[in-house]
C-alpha cells in the first residue's frame, strides 16, 4: 500500500514495521481512534486505517503515562491493521511501545487529518474495488468511456484503429479490466497489453509509436457499450431507435447500442454517431421521439 499510495501523502514508517507484511487493509473506510482511546474500544472496526490526529494526540497529552498505556492496552490489537499519524506529529512513547509490541504498522504523513483522510479514502476505494476482466475494446470518445463488444473477428480492433486516427483515444484492446468504484465503472488496460492493438493482417501494433501519447488514455469511466454483430445473425433491429437498451456490468446499468456489421458500413462513423446520440439523449434531446411527436401532432391537426 505504501509504495502505490499518492505521493502527496509522503508516508513514513514510524514503528511496527514487522506488521507491514502481516496486517492487511480490507476496508476503504477510515476511522479516528479517539473514541476507542476514550474508553470505547469496541468501536474499533477491523481492517480500517486508524487515524491519530491533533485532537486525539491533544487528548492523550492530558493523560498520565500510565493512563496512556492503559488506554492503548484496552484496544483490540487483532482489529487494528494500521495506525496513521497526521500533520507529522511525533508519536508518544507509549504508542511506539504499543505498536512495536504487537507488530502494528505505525505510519506518519505531513498532511492534516482532513486532507489525509480524503486522499487515503480515494486511493483505497480504487485499490480495493471489485474487479473483472471482459473481452472488448475500450476507447475514450468525447470524454466518455465507450466499450466495443462483439465476437472475435467482427471488427472491433479495426474500428478502434479508425477511431484513433480520427482523434479518439485508446484505453485497452482485447481485454479490459473493469473496477466498480462506488456507483461508477472504471476501465483500464492490463499491464501486458497496454498501448497495443491487434489488427488481423498487421499483427500487434504500438499505438503510442504510431499516433503519439495523445492517442492513449490510462483509464476512463465506462458509460456506453456498443455491440458489433454480424448482420446475418441479427434479427429485428429497430428502425426508429425508440427502444433504449442497457448493458449490465457489476449490477450497474449503462446505455447500449447494437450495430449490425456489413461490408458496406463505415463502422467508425456509426460508432461516433452512436456516441453523439447518447450524449444528446443524456442532455434531453431525442431525435426519434421528436419525430414521432411531430408526426402525431400533424395527424391530430389534420
Amino acid at each position: 500500500m505504501i509504495e502505490s499510495a499518492p505521493g502527496e501523502l509522503a508516508f513514513s514508517i514510524v514503528g511496527g514495521d514487522v506488521g507491514l507484511s502481516r496486517r492487511f487493509v480490507t476496508s476503504d473506510r477510515i476511522q479516528k481512534l479517539g473514541l476507542a482511546l476514550a474508553g470505547f474500544p469496541d468501536y474499533v472496526h477491523s481492517g480500517r486505517i486508524q487515524i491519530l490526529g491533533q485532537s486525539e494526540l491533544s487528548y492523550l497529552k492530558k493523560l498520565t503515562a500510565e493512563e496512556t498505556s492503559l488506554a492503548f492496552s484496552k484496544l483490540n490489537t487483532d482489529a487494528i491493521c494500521c495506525i496513521l499519524l497526521t500533520k507529522g506529529a511525533p508519536a508518544p512513547a507509549q504508542l511506539e511501545s504499543f505498536v512495536n509490541k504487537h507488530n502494528i504498522p505505525l505510519l506518519s504523513t505531513p498532511l492534516v487529518s482532513s486532507r489525509a483522510i480524503r486522499l487515503v479514502t480515494t486511493f483505497l476505494e480504487e485499490a480495493l474495488a471489485p474487479e473483472i476482466t471482459l473481452h472488448g475494446v475500450l476507447l475514450e470518445m468525447y470524454g466518455t468511456g465507450v466499450m466495443l463488444l462483439g465476437n472475435s473477428g467482427v471488427g472491433k480492433s479495426e474500428c478502434a484503429l479508425d477511431l484513433i486516427s480520427r482523434g479518439h483515444r485508446l484505453v485497452s484492446d482485447d481485454s479490459v479490466t473493469i473496477k466498480r468504484i462506488g456507483g461508477r465503472l472504471v476501465g483500464a488496460a492490463p499491464d501486458l497489453t497496454k498501448e497495443h492493438l491487434e489488427i488481423r493482417g498487421l499483427g500487434v501494433i504500438n499505438i503510442r509509436e504510431l499516433f503519439g501519447i495523445s492517442s492513449l488514455a490510462d483509464k476512463v469511466q465506462i458509460e456506453l457499450a456498443i455491440e458489433l454483430s454480424d448482420w446475418r445473425e441479427t434479427e429485428n433491429i429497430e428502425r426508429l431507435g425508440l427502444e433504449v437498451h442497457n448493458e449490465e456490468i457489476f449490477d450497474i446499468s449503462i446505455g447500449k447500442f447494437s450495430l449490425p456489421v456489413t461490408a458496406a458500413r463505415n463502422l467508425a462513423i456509426l460508432v461516433e454517431t452512436a456516441v453523439r446520440i447518447y450524449l444528446l439523449r443524456r442532455s434531453g434531446h431525442d431525435a426519434a421521439r421528436d419525430l414521432i411527436e411531430r408526426h402525431s401532432a400533424m395527424i391530430a391537426t389534420r
